[in-house]
């Protein structure tokens, strides 16, 4: 607490509103004076409460928090807080009663005046950036699924898996429902219970880079299986340089379908870092359980009509390459499930 207030005053509030212990936590801006930069800023942790302070006092203060690696904001609402609004990581002004320089000046603008309300936005802009997250990596990993599906079996000397009307379908259509739907996800109830993210993270720290990769492979080495599961069922192999057509685009139907239910089973699986889909709700985002639902839909829709069936290069599954294609979609949801268990299981020691 920063106030122009006697100290014991200052400190009569503070205790009260259970800010300080004792007066020992408490400054004046006198005492400030007498110390040097860097004196201050070794001590600054030790004070709860700074009375009797000037605008120049509020500006050392920030600064020297800031010094430590602290991130600072300040909240004011007269002309003599807009330096340290400005000095300030996140200066939050008030916007009934502030004046025009401090809001100005500040990052953030109480519309009500409630201190309440900034807890209500960090909570939002946390759920925001996660979601964003969230819809970076779904793609990302998506797209390294195509990548590596795509690039093994050219390397290897096969046909592609895929062909390029296909991977358009896949990325306008399929990617891009569940990827807007995880953007408008409600977010963790418990965000604010998590600890402040380092200003300097990575935006793929926390396992998120791993999470890219694990999941591109996965999805990648599911669909080249569906691949060469297509052609085992009619007696061919992709090695085979001889292959009847309809048995290629059978092939290239059964990766096209694992690799599309892989991707909108594993949207599911990417909402929360360790919560289980069962913790969170397998519905509680209704826009991404109806892009799943759109998804599937527009699949069986070109599956069924002769005139897209034939301009997809399309085959008709039978019984056993639809368990297939559901067995191996719901792979990678399954695989984050059980790795997550073991995240909960490594937090739940930390605690303890």
């Amino acid at each position: 607490m920063i106030t122009g207030d006697h100290k014991n005053t200052a400190f009569a509030i503070a205790f009260e509103l259970q800010i300080a212990e004792s007066i020992e936590q408490v400054i004046t801006g006198h005492e400030i004076d007498g110390l040097t930069d860097q004196e201050f800023a070794g001590i600054v942790s030790r004070y709860r409460v700074f009375a009797r302070v000037s605008p120049e006092h509020k500006v050392k203060i920030v600064r020297a928090l800031k010094s430590l690696g602290n991130v600072v904001s300040m909240t004011g609402d007269g002309v003599n807080d807009a330096p340290s609004l400005h000095a300030a990581d996140i200066g939050v002004a008030m916007g009934i009663t502030g004046t025009d320089v401090a809001k100005g000046a500040s990052d953030m603008i109480l519309a009500d005046d409630n201190f309440a309300t900034i807890v209500t936005a960090i909570a939002q802009g946390r759920n925001i950036y996660n979601n964003i997250r969230k819809t970076v990596i779904f793609l990302l990993t998506c797209n390294l699924g195509e990548v590596i599906t795509i690039f093994v079996a050219i390397l290897i000397g096969w046909s592609a898996p895929l062909i390029a009307t296909q991977l358009l379908w896949i990325n306008l259509l399929t990617d891009t429902f569940p990827a807007i739907a995880l953007g408008m996800d409600p977010g963790s109830p418990d965000v604010m219970k998590e600890k402040p993210r380092n200003s300097k993270e990575s935006f793929f720290a926390g396992g998120g880079g791993l999470h890219i990769i694990m999941g591109g492979l996965l999805i990648g080495i599911l669909t080249i299986l569906a691949f060469c599961y297509g052609y085992y069922e009619h007696g061919f192999s992709p090695f085979d340089d001889s292959v009847p057509a309809n048995t290629l685009d059978y092939a290239r139907t059964m990766a096209f379908l694992v690799l599309v239910f892989c991707q909108l089973f594993f949207s599911l699986a990417i909402r929360h870092n360790s919560k289980s889909i069962f913790q969170i709700g397998v519905f509680s985002n209704k826009y991404l359980t109806g892009a799943i639902v759109l998804g599937i839909l527009l699949q069986m829709i070109i599956l069924v009509i002769p005139v897209t069936r034939s301009a997809f290069h399309l085959q008709m599954p039978d019984l056993n390459a639809w368990i297939i294609v559901v067995s191996f979609g719901l792979v990678p949801l399954v695989f984050n499930e059980i790795f997550k268990i073991f995240i909960r299981a490594q937090v739940k020691r930390q605690r303890v």
